[in-house]
């Protein structure tokens, strides 16, 4: 049995390393509790880090409790609950697409454009572009308080059995091998996230419990993501899904193969039904020919998208995921900031009787004002996709590092991923629909593709393949499926048939007629005869 792990991340900023959710489960019963499917929305801006998780799990709800490493001690107004629909407009946007095309008439003619180039001149820049105690286990409960259906506790151990320990005496059963992960966190100085949950206040649909999204920020100075604690809930194989958001950056990881995902080829009708099913046969063929490596699934600028399979990122869901909080002062400058305020205020109260003080006052707040973060612009942000597929033999935590921007997955570029000025690279695959009405013109022009003919039935545009984590695995066999080879994971399109192209009517019968009229043309007599 699978069990997957799908983490969303949205970095903002450019540090080298950060703590990130990759917590495990525990419970007040004996039975087995298995995380499979997690989303994490990490936004990053200097030395702060946000982070919103939804959850999903399988298990009994009673006595349900998150543990998630943390760089520093969290408080009630660093924690809040937020609305499903984020999470949803993140994975639409980065999905794979799946879209429709139909060649156009090849004997149609656009008419000449006239072009108003004073109207152009005045356009706009831009327009264009689209301490309670902690018994003798060396815990200390640095915080406490609730927040929704959560009772948030928040803890240091100098010791990880001792972590262990305190947990399972407050009717916490630990995952089997749990305390050698701990081991790390601990020995690095990370403090512990517990959420416990209410179960009366939680839904279950499906077998599924849905609880409800959980935000935090903080600051730290290292930016890792550690999934390697989320072995302690594995099954077996897990996925992990990284959407990653910064200004004018894509991502990488800088501690596994990076390859990007094969793209910009054509497929049958018979994806249509079954496209989650496809793109899982896919992504699994690329990880069998890249063991190990992370799959580059999307790199886009996040207010732009071609074809859009819905909205594109708005400001107010930045905005909800911890734009809020991104871009303000960390608590030290927060604190310095409120001195120099106070001693400004206090030397001016005082009818300026030490002029040269209040210069210094003054210009220490001038100072640090200056120093307050910029607004971040939604126009400036990337969205990049990372996706990697793992079992217990992992080793290392994620590690990202910044890479150049590339460009595929576009009608206009060629096959697979390529370097570019600007990241506009998708996970993008088509289902083409030849023309097959008259053709009555003497040049007609071929392989122009746009939009269904009128009259056409059914739903058109962009489909995402979501819910990945979910996809069923074996249903689909690429080779059946693919209008062209796919050399980069070795993948050859099945021969059927026998090869014809029938797809152009006149082209076909005019061939056709002038093989009958060689075939059957009289021959002409030997003049001997």
């Amino acid at each position: 049995m699978k069990t997957t792990l799908v983490i969303a991340a949205i970095l903002l900023g450019a540090t080298p390393a950060a703590h990130a959710f990759c917590g495990f489960y525990v419970a007040g019963s004996d039975q087995p509790m298995f995380n499979d499917a997690t989303q994490v929305v990490l936004m990053r801006k200097g030395t702060r880090t946000v982070l919103a998780m939804q959850n999903t799990y399988k298990g009994p709800p009673q006595d349900f409790a998150m543990v998630v490493p943390v760089p520093v001690v969290l408080h009630e107004g660093d924690v809040k609950t937020l609305p499903k629909e984020v999470f949803a407009d993140v994975e639409r946007m980065s999905a794979p697409r799946l879209v429709e095309y139909w060649e156009q008439d090849p004997c149609y003619k656009e008419p000449e454009r006239v072009y108003d180039m004073a109207a152009a001149e005045s356009a706009p820049a831009g327009a264009m572009m689209g301490s309670a105690g902690g018994g003798g286990y060396q815990v200390t409960v640095e915080a406490k308080f609730a927040v929704g259906e959560y009772d948030i506790e928040i803890l240091s151990a100098k010791d990880s059995t001792g972590l262990d320990a305190w947990l399972k005496d407050h009717a916490y059963k630990i995952p089997p091998g749990a305390e050698p992960l701990l081991r790390p966190y601990v020995e690095n100085g990370s403090k512990w996230f517990v959420a416990k949950i209410d179960p009366k206040k939680v839904h279950v649909v499906d077998g599924h419990v849905a609880l409800s999204p959980l935000r935090f920020h903080y600051d730290s100075d290292e930016f890792t993501l550690p999934i390697r604690l989320g072995l302690a809930n594995s099954n077996g194989t897990q996925d992990l899904i990284v959407n990653i958001l910064a200004p004018e950056q894509r991502y990488e990881v800088a501690n596994y193969k990076n390859v990007t995902i094969p793209t910009n080829f054509d497929v049958t009708d018979a994806v249509r039904d079954k496209f989650p099913a496809f793109y899982a046969a896919l992504y699994d063929r690329t990880i069998e020919r890249n063991p190990g490596a992370v799959v580059t699934e999307y790199a886009w600028a996040a207010g732009s998208c071609d074809p859009c399979p819905g909205p594109t990122l708005s400001s107010e869901t930045l905005a909800t995921l911890g734009l809020d909080v991104l871009d303000a002062f960390t608590p030290a400058q927060q604190a310095a900031f409120e001195a120099a305020e106070a001693a400004r205020i206090k030397l001016e109260a005082s009818d300026y009787q030490n002029r040269e003080a209040y210069q210094q006052a003054l210009d220490r707040y001038q100072e640090l004002a200056a120093k307050a973060p910029q607004r971040t612009q939604l126009w400036s942000m990337v969205l990049t996709r990372l996706h990697a597929r793992y079992g217990k033999d992992i080793t290392n935590d994620l590690v990202f590092k910044q890479a150049a921007p590339i460009v595929g997955g576009r009608e206009d570029t060629g096959q697979g991923a390529s370097p570019a000025g600007s990241n506009n690279f998708q996970a993008r695959y088509a289902i083409r629909h030849k023309w097959t009405g008259p053709i009555t013109c003497l040049d007609p022009q071929r392989d122009r593709w746009g939009g269904p003919p009128a009259g056409t039935q059914g739903d058109t545009g962009a489909r995402p393949a979501l819910g990945l984590a979910f996809a069923p695995r074996g249903a689909v066999k690429l080779e059946d499926v693919i209008a062209r080879d796919v050399p980069e994971i070795a993948v050859k399109k099945r021969a059927t048939g026998c090869g014809c192209q029938a797809s152009d009517p006149a082209g076909f019968l005019a061939a056709l007629l002038l093989g009958a009229f060689g075939l059957f043309r009289p021959r002409r007599r030997n003049a001997r005869q």
